[in-house]
């Protein structure tokens, strides 16, 4: 519990940067895989467990794939530089 709390307060502290966002939200994922498959020891449960970090994966890839898109289309990977005007 402290770990995914641990990660929810670096989601709201670093939101500079696109990447230290995005490792956030991966620390969040994994802790939660941690914790749901410490908690269960069913074989029903561990499935569980294994749809999250399918979950984390996806979102991992599609993330990268936003901050490479990002990456070059304004040179940086500050959130400030975002704008919808930019479109």
């Amino acid at each position: 519990m402290v770990s995914t709390s641990s990660g929810f307060l670096s989601l709201l502290l670093q939101r500079k940067h696109v990447l230290m966002a995005l490792l956030s939200l991966e620390a969040i994922i994994l802790s939660l895989t941690f914790l749901a498959s410490a908690a269960f020891f069913n074989s029903l449960e561990t499935f569980l467990a294994i749809v999250i970090l399918s979950f984390g994966a996806c979102e991992a890839s599609l993330g990268l794939a936003l901050l490479v898109l990002m990456l070059r289309a304004t040179g940086s990977d500050m959130i400030s530089t975002l704008s919808i005007n930019k479109c």
